[in-house]
């Protein structure tokens, strides 16, 4: 009986699909948007050697040259015009939305509703800028500093580059506030997504190479295989969690009638946070490496040359500052984008209260309380997913990084593009419903 259902389920949302134009289009436009991205990740940045650029990344690819590379699809490795990703403008927008809740004037914008968050979103883009422009230089200089990586080095060689790289931001981010009004889910999230998943491909077909040259085990292969499997289960499961609070509405009266009270609930997610923890620990562990691999060993003292050697992937050292640090961001990120008081004000507004918990302060403490507690869980279980790719490639020796946080990453995009899916789907068949109910009254009335 449950099969047969979900399966009119899927008919009845595939005859849907078919016939919503509009979330056709939405696709389409979506995967144009993407593929004009992925076309963009190939075009070069002018000045620079290929080959040489390729022999040096090669030798700093573990560093957070790596995990940029990762998250841009490739670009910083070839280094081309869409190199910085979308980095700088998600860095902007969690440092804009951190000053929104330290600095007054920002929080009043953001109480003012679209008005208000249409100058919070220009702040974003005039940081993003700010941002984009200092990691261009910066990129720009460290090339310089490698031998015959650039080919005429100088301030023209800077400014160009800084140009390129500033332009192919703005115009991802451009891209993305597209693909968000006029595509379906996420555009920034979606072009991160695609960045992944083009590595995919190669990833599965590296793994099989070393497997038919007997480089790797098939017990090693199968363990691979198995672990991610495993990684995206636990990823969607504790993704939809939530601890859901129950809400109760007093009674009202309109009239002579007394209506009864209403109830509903207030969700809190496990991970609050998002992959945001995982991303800022990997930047602030990669960047003394990087810093390193862009300097000469010799003229670095003995204490910084064993602090970058105990920092490595599979060290010690850095699987525990690497906990440390997602532990801390999920704490730190959760307290800006959710609080507790204004939730605790908006119920209040409303009439709604929790049962048993006085309304205001009280009900905001509650609030803090639980979120803390399964904040803790969200925690534990950002450190677990981006542990365990980390030991099965110190303890397995398997020669490409599988990182967790892209795995994090995909199925987390992926659910919530699905989710919006669905959503215009169900908006459709209503607009549908109402149309077919106003056109039953007009032919009752011509009657």
């Amino acid at each position: 009986m449950a099969s047969a259902a979900e399966q009119l389920a899927a008919n009845l949302n595939f005859s849907a699909f078919a016939k919503a134009e509009d979330l056709k289009k939405r696709i389409w436009f979506t995967l144009g948007a993407l593929l004009v991205y992925r076309l963009g990740t190939y075009i070069p940045m002018p000045g620079i050697d290929p080959d040489a650029l390729a022999r040096a990344f090669q030798q700093q690819s573990t560093g957070i040259l790596g995990l940029f590379n990762m998250f841009s699809g490739g670009a910083v490795g070839r280094m081309a015009i869409f190199a910085l990703g979308v980095m700088p403008y998600i860095s902007a927008s969690i440092i804009v939305q951190m000053m929104t809740s330290v600095i007054p004037s920002l929080e009043n914008l953001k109480k003012e509703g679209e008005q208000g968050r249409q100058v919070i979103n220009q702040y974003t883009r005039y940081g993003t800028v700010l941002l984009a422009t200092f990691q261009a230089y910066g990129i720009a200089a460290g090339l310089e500093t490698q031998a015959g990586l650039v080919i005429d080095p100088g301030w023209f060689f800077r400014i160009s580059a800084v140009i390129t790289l500033v332009g192919g931001t703005m115009f991802l981010m451009w891209l993305g506030e597209q693909i968000t009004s006029r595509g379906i889910g996420n555009g920034v999230s979606l072009i991160i997504f695609a960045g992944i998943v083009a590595h995919l491909p190669a990833a599965v077909a590296n793994l099989l190479e070393l497997g038919r040259t007997g480089a790797l085990s098939t017990t090693v292969i199968l363990l691979v295989i198995v672990v991610a499997i495993a990684c995206i289960a636990f990823i969607v499961f504790m993704e939809r969690a939530q601890r859901r609070l129950l809400i109760q509405y007093p009674k009202r009266q309109v009239g002579n009638r007394m209506f009864q009270g209403d109830t509903s609930h207030l969700p809190l997610k496990l991970n609050t946070a998002g992959v945001i923890p995982p991303i800022f620990a990997s930047s602030l562990l990669l960047l003394p490496v990087t810093v390193a691999n862009f300097t000469n060993t010799q003229d670095l003292p003995g204490w910084a040359t064993a602090i970058v050697a105990s920092l490595g992937h599979g060290q010690p050292l850095y699987m525990v500052f690497y906990a440390g640090l997602i532990a801390f961001f999920a704490f730190f990120y959760t307290a800006f984008v959710f609080n507790p008081q204004d939730t605790a004000d908006n119920l209040k507004k409303h009439g709604g209260f929790i049962p048993g918990i006085r309304p205001g302060e009280r009900t905001a403490q509650y609030i803090d309380y639980v979120l803390t507690r399964i904040t803790v869980i969200g925690a534990i279980y950002l450190v677990l997913i981006c542990l365990l790719p980390e030991f099965l490639i110190s303890a397995a020796g398997v020669p490409f990084y599988l990182g967790g946080t892209s795995l994090l990453i995909v199925v987390s995009v992926t659910m919530d593009t699905v989710a919006q899916v669905q959503g215009h789907l169900l908006a459709h068949q209503y607009e549908g419903l109402v149309k077919k109910a106003k056109l039953r009254g007009g032919k009752r009335g011509a009657r």
